[in-house]
C-alpha cells in the first residue's frame, strides 16, 4: 500500500524509541531482583509522578455516573471556558474573553488545529533548535516546512527578535515558540518576547506560542504570558495550553487554545470535523482544576518540582554534565554531555544499560549539535532522584578515571 508522502516527511520521535529500549531493559536481568538488578530510573519522559487532585477525580466519578457523557460543543463546555478565562485573571492578571478559549483534546490537537487554520503548503515558520520535536512536525503535517534556527546558552536557547528578522524571509509565515520550553526548562525573556511579537507583527505574520509550562515556573520574571505582550488586541498570537503538566492530567488528553477573535470560527469547524470534541468525562472532571483547594496543592508540587532542580541541577554539574542555562520552568534540566563523552546517544544506551537510568538523548530536539545534549527530566520523587545522581556518579566517575588515564 502507497503511502502519503507526508508519512515519510514524519521523523521518528526518538524519544520514545529510547522509552521502549528502557521498558525492555527493565524487563530483563539487568532489573531484575532476582538476578541482582535493581529498578530502571525513568528521567527520560515528561510526565509529573503527581496524580490528578482527588477533587478532580471525584468530578470525573461523579460526571459518570451523573452520565454527563455526551458530546460537548466542539470548542468545550461553556463552564470550562469561563473556568480558564477566570484562570489567566486570577493568575496572569489577563483579561481573556471565554470565547477566544477552545477546548482542545490534549496541547497536540490545539497545535494541529492552530497549524491547519495559519500554515499553507510551502509556508515557513521559525522555531529554536532545540525545541519539541513534535511541534515542527505539526509544521510538516500541515505542508509547511520548519526552519529550525540554532539558539544557544546566550539567547537561552530561544529565538531572539535578531534572529527572527534576519531569518524571515518570502516564504515566512510566523514563528513557533515555547516558553518555558521543552528541552531546555527556559523561558523567553519579556522584554525579547515583545521583541519578537513586534518583529513578527511588523510583517504579517503570526506567532504560536507553546504556553503548557507556564504555570510551572519559578522565576517571576519569566512568569509572564505572550497574550499579556499582544498590543495588537489579539489579532497575531495564539497561546497553546495543556491540563497535562500543572494540572497533572497527562492521559486525560486535554488542553486549550487562546485565539485571536477572527481565528475562532475557523478553528471550530476543524474541530468539529477533525475531533467533534474533547473529551467530555476529562472536561468535566477539569472544572474541579480551579478550585481553590486544587490550587494549593498545584502550588505545593509546583514548589516540589522547584526543590528537585535545587537539588539535580547543581548534582549534574558535578559530575561533568554542564547545565549552562539555569531551567526556570517545567521539570527539565538540558545538559551538555561533551566532557564525558562523545555521542549522547551512545550514553543514554550506555547508561541504560550499566546505571539502570534513562535519560533522553539530544537526537530529537534539533540538529546543531545533538550529540552534545542530554535531556534530563526531574519529574522523580527526590529519592528516585538521589538515587539516580549516586548511580550516575558511580559511572561517570569511572568514565572520568579512563579518560584521565588514557591521557
Amino acid at each position: 500500500m502507497r503511502t502519503a508522502s507526508r508519512v515519510d516527511a514524519i521523523e521518528p520521535f526518538c524519544v520514545m524509541e529510547c522509552a521502549k529500549a528502557a521498558d525492555e531493559i527493565a524487563a530483563g536481568p539487568l532489573c531484575d531482583p532476582a538476578q541482582g538488578g535493581r529498578p530502571m530510573i525513568y528521567l527520560n519522559i515528561g510526565e509529573p509522578d503527581f496524580t490528578a487532585p482527588e477533587a478532580v477525580q471525584a468530578a470525573a466519578a461523579a460526571a459518570l455516573a451523573a452520565g454527563r457523557t455526551q458530546y460537548t460543543a466542539a470548542t468545550g463546555l461553556p463552564r470550562l471556558r469561563e473556568a480558564i478565562s477566570r484562570w489567566y485573571g486570577e493568575r496572569f492578571g489577563l483579561d481573556i474573553a471565554p470565547q477566544r478559549i477552545v477546548v482542545t483534546a490534549g496541547a497536540s490537537a490545539a497545535l494541529q488545529l492552530a497549524t491547519l487554520a495559519l500554515v499553507e503548503p510551502g509556508d515557513e515558520v521559525l522555531m529554536p533548535d532545540p525545541s519539541y520535536p513534535c511541534n515542527r512536525h505539526f509544521v510538516t503535517a500541515a505542508g509547511g516546512r520548519a526552519v529550525l534556527l540554532p539558539s544557544g546558552p546566550a539567547e537561552r536557547f530561544q529565538l531572539s527578535a535578531d534572529a527572527v528578522e534576519r531569518a524571515w524571509g518570502p516564504a515566512t509565515r510566523g514563528v513557533l515558540l515555547a516558553s518555558p520550553s521543552n528541552p531546555t526548562g527556559t523561558s523567553i525573556d519579556p522584554d525579547e518576547m515583545r521583541r519578537i511579537l513586534e518583529v513578527v507583527r511588523a510583517r504579517g505574520g503570526f506567532a504560536l506560542v507553546d504556553e503548557i509550562y507556564l504555570a510551572l515556573g519559578f522565576d517571576d520574571r519569566y512568569g509572564t504570558s505572550a497574550l499579556a505582550h499582544d498590543a495588537s488586541g489579539g489579532r497575531d498570537v495564539v497561546s497553546i495550553n495543556s491540563f497535562s503538566k500543572y494540572f497533572n492530567m497527562t492521559g486525560w488528553r486535554l488542553g486549550w487554545l487562546v485565539l485571536p477573535p477572527a481565528l475562532v470560527d475557523g478553528v471550530e469547524r476543524l474541530a468539529q470535523n477533525l475531533y467533534i470534541c474533547a473529551s467530555t468525562i476529562a472536561q468535566q472532571a477539569a472544572l474541579a482544576c480551579f478550585e481553590p483547594a486544587s490550587i494549593a496543592i498545584y502550588e505545593a508540587r509546583r514548589a516540589e518540582f522547584r526543590r528537585r532542580r535545587d537539588a539535580v541541577v547543581p548534582a549534574l554539574r558535578r559530575l561533568g554534565l554542564d547545565v549552562p542555562v539555569m531551567p526556570d520552568g517545567a521539570f527539565y534540566a538540558w545538559a551538555d554531555v561533551s566532557r564525558v563523552a562523545e555521542d549522547s546517544w551512545d550514553l543514554c544506551f550506555d547508561l541504560m544499560r550499566r546505571a539502570q537510568v534513562a535519560l533522553t538523548p539530544g537526537r530529537d530536539f534539533g540538529r546543531h549539535q545533538p550529540e552534545r545534549w542530554v535531556r534530563l527530566s526531574y519529574a522523580r520523587s527526590m529519592a528516585e532522584l538521589d538515587m539516580a545522581m549516586r548511580r550516575l556518579e558511580q559511572i561517570l566517575g569511572i568514565r572520568d578515571a579512563a579518560r584521565s588515564a588514557g591521557a
